[in-house]
């Protein structure tokens, strides 16, 4: 998206980051605030969208999972769905796990974002199951 800036931060989430997740799972969404801020933000990457005004639009985080990483807490204001932003959000997570030397992600999406990720190049795995009462879907993705 023209005139997006994607910052990637490590360890503690910044503050705009956690603010965009909580206007979009926890008020939008009605996803319990122990779920989304769930004490794990330490360990994951954090990457921050912003406009070209410098405004944080979306935001996205990749963790370590098993032997493989996470993708987790992707998030686009109401206002920029559909723009694309989300779509560089996760070029911008890929690339960074091919530079951890990653060469496959999960990722638990929201059943109704499913085909988002498939268009992506996700793979669905498994059955539908619910968290934080939303139904999701276990994806994977090898990266080439």
């Amino acid at each position: 998206m023209p005139g997006i800036r994607i910052e990637l931060h490590e360890g503690r989430a910044p503050a705009e980051s956690v603010a965009i997740r909580r206007r979009v799972f926890i008020e939008e969404q009605g996803v319990p605030e122990p779920d989304e801020l769930d004490g794990k933000d330490g360990e994951r990457s954090h990457f921050l969208a912003r406009d070209a005004g410098g405004r944080a639009v979306g935001s996205a985080c990749l963790r370590p999972y098993r032997a493989k990483h996470k993708v987790e807490r992707v998030a686009v204001l109401p206002e920029l769905r559909g723009s694309g932003l989300g779509r560089d959000l996760m070029s911008a997570v890929e690339t960074h796990a091919r530079t951890l030397g990653q060469h496959e992600l999960v990722l638990h999406a929201q059943a109704a974002v499913v085909p988002f990720y498939e268009k992506l190049g996700w793979a669905n795995v498994g059955p539908i199951f619910y968290e934080a009462g939303i139904a999701h879907q276990k994806m994977e993705k090898r990266l080439a």
